[in-house]
């Protein structure tokens, strides 16, 4: 099974931190983008006719921002292109200042079965330091609206003024209005966003505080019975988010739309980040790739440690075996004598200790270098 992913570059502002493809001055171009999107697809059609899906998920951007009858036909010309199973999860990301009861009931006619709430923050002070365009009360509204449904909720460790005790009152408030997976992401401020110059003048936490507002969220989510199963991702039991498992696993993901990204037989390929560049391709039946590049097989070995350890899973080194047919403890025996103290090693299973694992990337490093 394989993933799709669709991407709509449009919202109401443009949030301090984000570096993702949004316009949110060209949402009057919203028709003719997902015309072009539907239209991509059927590019696709008859190279992926032998692939079977069972995810779909609309990110952005703001998706919940354009008229929902374009996520309609979004999710109709899925199913007419591909083999999209009938069970298919069906993400779609919204945020909370941009959905109304009539909205959501649409979205849920049409398939999707999984919502993914941008809350951040549950202090309204921080939501407006940050740009975003709701309210602590807001999120609530929605969450009222998303009742009984799969939702997720986003929250952002290392913003400006936050302590430990933020994080876990803004966890609480998500776990309490219903949300059955909380996405605890660490901010990292990017060159050319307004938030990187709080980055350079000092006003962010440092990498000390931001792992003790890790360490503060994921103990108080434990205790709230969300199992962690990737280094950001927390759920209650069964809600764990399959299009993510699929990126973890390293399976393979066809991407839609500016800037999205694919993996398929090894290749890896990225669309147009410029969207009058993405209107001019699809206009003249171009495909909008501007990088393709074959991952070779030490690529494709250390993508498969790297995603592996962001796990809470871990590695398994007879799938390892099975996909490389080498042998993992003999060939990266070195590093594995270097990070021992950090991982725990039970059989075939290879797992950083919960205790490191905000930490791994220091730790699949070593994977690399070896």
């Amino acid at each position: 099974m394989a993933g799709i992913y669709v991407h709509i570059p449009f919202c109401k502002s443009k949030c301090s931190y984000c570096d993702f493809a949004s316009f949110p001055d060209k949402l009057c171009y919203a028709e003719s983008y997902m015309a072009c999107v539907y239209r991509e697809m059927s590019f696709r059609r008859k190279e992926l006719k032998d692939y079977s899906f069972d995810t779909l998920y609309i990110g952005g951007g703001t998706p919940s921002v354009i008229d929902e009858s374009y996520i309609g036909m979004l999710v109709a010309s899925a199913r007419k292109n591909f083999n999209l199973a009938k069970d298919a999860e069906i993400t779609i990301e919204i945020n909370p200042g941009t959905v109304t009861a009539d909205k959501i009931e649409f979205y849920k006619k049409c398939g999707v079965n999984r919502f993914s709430v941008g809350l951040q923050s549950a202090i309204d002070s921080q939501l407006e330091d940050i740009g975003r365009i709701h309210t602590a009360q807001d999120f609530l509204d929605c969450a009222a609206l998303l009742k009984g449904e799969n939702f997720n909720a986003d929250v952002l460790i290392g913003l400006k003024g936050q302590s430990p005790a933020d994080v876990e009152y803004t966890i609480d408030f998500a776990a309490k209005a219903g949300a059955s997976h909380i996405s605890m992401y660490a901010l990292t401020p990017e060159d050319g966003t307004p938030i990187y110059t709080d980055y350079l003048n000092g006003e962010l936490p440092d990498s000390d505080e931001v792992a003790a507002m890790y360490e503060a969220g994921y103990k108080k989510l434990k205790q709230l019975g969300f199992a962690r199963y990737e280094v950001s991702n927390f759920c209650k039991p069964g809600k764990e988010s399959r299009h993510n498992l699929n990126y973890w696993h390293r399976g393979e993901y066809i991407g839609f739309g500016v800037s999205a990204s694919s993996c398929i037989k090894n290749v890896r390929f990225t669309n147009t980040f410029d969207l009058d560049e993405y209107f001019k391709c699809i206009f003249t039946e171009h495909l909008p790739v501007i990088t393709s590049e074959e991952v070779d097989e030490e690529g494709q070995k250390f993508e498969f440690i790297m995603l592996a350890l962001r796990t809470s899973a871990g590695l398994d080194a007879a799938e390892y075996k099975r996909l490389f047919k080498t042998d993992f403890f003999a060939e990266h025996k070195a590093a594995l004598a270097k990070t021992a103290r950090y991982l725990e090693i039970n059989g075939s299973s290879v797992r950083i200790k919960d205790e490191y694992l905000f930490v791994q990337n220091s730790i699949i490093i070593e994977f690399m270098e070896s």
